[in-house]
C-alpha cells in the first residue's frame, strides 16, 4: 500500500532526481511534493511543486500538514541526495505503528567527499529542547498527529516553524529514535565539531535565535515549566571569608597556556582581597612545575588532589570547599585569560549591583595568539532578566567567565564531570535566583587544537549532548514540580 506523503526541498531538477527515483522505488510512497522558494523552477513529472517562503517557516509546515494525505508524512530537510536503505521506510512505519509515535527518526550514514561514515543520533527526552537537536534529515510523522500538532501552532515564524511543530508534537506524542542505520545523506558541513558549537550565538543568527526563544517559551508555558521573572533576594553575609573572591583554575596538562592564565589573575587590580586557587589534576607535561614558578606570590594556592577520580567539576568542588576560598568563586579555564586587570573587580561588583547568585560575563573568541576570530564577541544576550532562565533550557552554554556566590555553590555542589558541569549549575541556580550579566568583554576564549571540544568524534559529541539533555530534563522536571506545588 502507498502510505507516505513525501515533502522535499527543491532547488532544481538535478538536485532531486535521484532522491525522487529512490522514493518511488520503495513502492510505499503515495505522493511527492517539491518545496521551492524559487517560483521560476520547472515542474518535475509525477511530483507536485509547491511554492514556500522558507523551508522551516510556520507557513511551510502548515502547508505540509494540510497537503499530506498518506497515513505517514516524510519530511526531508536536506537539499542533497537521499539514499534509502533496503526496506527503510517500511521499517520506520513499522516502528511508528508499534510505538504509536508522533514522529520517528533514525541513525544513518553520511557521505562526505566520497567517504561513508556512521552518523548515529540520540534519544529524544523531556528536556531535549535544543533547537539544533539532531534528528538527521529524514523525519517520518504520523500524519494524524502531525495535523493535530500543526493545528496548535499559534505563531508565524520564518525560522522556527519546524522547531515549534516538534515541540507541539512532543507534548502529546513520543518522538522515537530508531537506533538502526536506515539511510545515507550527503554531508555539506565539513567543519570540525569545535567550529560548529558557537553557531547558535553567532550575531548573524540573532533573528533566528529570537524566534527560537519565543517558540521555546510558549512550549514551557504550555507544559508548566515556565518561570516568571520573580527572584529570591540574596543577603551576601553567610559565613566568614578572609577573601572577597577566589579565581578557580582546574588544570591538567596545559603547559602551553597555564602561565598566561595565572599571570592574567595575578595582574588583577581590585580594592578587595582575592586569591587564586589552582587545582592541578595530576599533570604530567610540566604544568605542575610551571605553576610552582609562581610560588612566591602569596595569593596563589596550588592544590594537587590525593584523589584520582576528579573531573573538572570535582576539581571545582575542591577549590570551592577550600578553607581559603573567597566569598565569590570566579572561573578561569586553563586555556584562557582575563581580558585586562579589571575583570575580577567587574565580576564581583555585578553580584552586589544585580543581587544575583551567579554572574555570566562576555567573552571574545581568539586564536592561540589572542587575535580575534569568528564569530568574535559572544555576549549571550539570551540571558535576559525577563526570560534568561527559561531560554537557558534551549541553549547549550552559559557564557564566560562564570562566577558564583560561594555559600550557594557549596550547598549545590558541582557535578563531577568534565563537560556540562557549569551548565547544570546555571540552570539549578537560576531556578530561584537571578543570573547577573556583564556585557563588556572581560574574557578571552582561546581556540586551538588542544581545546577539549576542538574536534570531537560523533560518539563523543552525542555523549555530551545526551548529558546536557539529561541535565535539562532533570531541571525541567524540577521546575514543573515547583510550579505545581505553588498552585496547590
Amino acid at each position: 500500500m502507498k502510505q507516505i506523503s513525501c515533502f522535499l526541498p527543491y532547488t532544481g531538477k538535478e538536485q532531486v532526481e535521484r532522491t525522487v527515483e529512490g522514493l518511488r522505488a520503495t513502492g510505499v510512497v503515495n505522493d511527492i511534493y517539491l518545496m521551492a522558494t524559487d517560483k521560476g523552477l520547472e515542474d518535475l513529472p509525477g511530483c507536485v511543486k509547491i511554492d514556500i517562503d522558507a523551508p522551516a517557516s510556520s507557513a511551510t509546515l502548515r502547508t505540509v500538514a494540510a497537503r499530506a494525505t498518506g497515513e505517514y508524512t516524510l519530511l526531508y530537510t536536506k537539499e542533497t541526495t537521499l539514499e534509502l536503505g533496503m526496506f527503510a521506510l517500511e521499517r520506520m512505519m513499522h516502528i511508528a505503528a508499534d510505538s504509536d509515535a508522533g514522529m520517528v527518526y533514525a541513525d544513518h550514514y553520511q557521505v562526505s567527499e566520497g567517504k561513508q561514515s556512521n552518523a548515529p543520533v540520540i534519544d529524544y527526552q523531556f528536556g531535549a529542547l535544543r533547537d539544533d537537536f539532531n534528528f538527521g534529515s529524514v523525519l517520518l510523522f504520523n500524519t494524524a498527529k502531525l495535523k493535530e500538532a500543526a493545528s496548535r501552532m499559534k505563531a508565524d515564524y520564518k525560522f522556527a516553524g519546524l522547531y515549534d511543530l516538534r515541540l507541539k508534537l512532543s507534548q502529546r506524542a513520543e518522538l522515537v529514535h530508531i537506533n538502526e542505520y536506515l539511510y545515507s545523506e550527503v554531508e555539506n558541513d565539513t567543519r570540525k565539531s569545535g567550529e560548529k558549537i558557537f553557531d547558535y550565538v553567532d550575531p548573524k543568527n540573532r533573528d533566528r535565535q529570537i524566534e527560537m526563544e519565543q517558540a521555546c517559551t510558549e512550549h514551557l508555558k504550555e507544559i508548566g515549566g515556565y518561570l516568571a521573572p520573580e527572584f529570591e533576594h540574596i543577603e551576601f553575609d553567610k559565613g566568614e571569608f578572609e577573601y572577597e573572591a577566589s579565581v578557580i583554575i582546574p588544570v591538567r596538562n596545559r603547559i602551553r597556556t597555564i602561565r598566561d592564565a595565572i599571570r592574567s589573575v595575578l595582574s588583577q587590580k581590585a580594592d578587595f582581597k582575592y586569591n587564586l586557587i589552582v587545582i592541578d589534576n595530576h599533570s604530567t607535561d610540566g604544568t605542575t612545575e610551571a605553576i610552582d614558578e609562581f610560588k612566591g606570590d602569596e595569593p596563589l594556592i596550588h592544590i594537587i588532589p590525593e584523589r584520582n577520580d576528579l573531573g573538572i567539576g570535582g576539581c571545582w568542588n575542591m577549590g570551592v570547599h577550600h578553607a581559603k576560598c573567597g566569598k565569590f568563586a570566579v572561573q578561569l579555564d586553563s586555556d584562557d585569560v582575563y581580558k585586562d586587570e579589571n575583570t575580577l573587580a567587574t565580576m564581583v561588583r555585578a553580584f552586589y549591583e544585580q543581587n544575583c547568585g551567579m554572574v555570566v560575563g562576555t567573552y571574545m573568541m581568539t586564536d592561540f595568539n589572542m587575535n580575534m576570530i569568528a564569530p568574535g564577541i559572544i555576549d549571550h544576550k539570551e540571558w535576559t532578566p525577563e526570560n534568561g532562565r527559561n531560554n537557558a533550557l534551549r541553549i547549550n552554554g552559559l557564557g564566560a567567565p562564570r562566577a558564583f556566590y560561594t555559600p550557594m555553590l557549596r550547598e549545590v555542589k558541582v557535578p563531577n564531570t568534565s563537560y556540562g558541569e557549569d551548565y547544570a549549575l546555571g540552570l539549578n541556580i537560576s531556578r530561584r535566583f537571578q543570573i547577573g550579566r556583564v556585557y563588556d568583554v572581560v574574557y578571552l576564549c582561546r581556540r586551538w587544537d588542544d581545546n577539549s571540544d576542538a574536534s570531537l568524534d560523533v560518539v563523543k559529541m552525542n555523549a555530551h549532548n545526551l548529558y546536557k539533555d539529561r541535565i535539562r530534563t532533570w531541571e525541567l522536571q524540577a521546575r514543573v514540580a515547583m510550579n505545581k506545588s505553588k498552585k496547590a
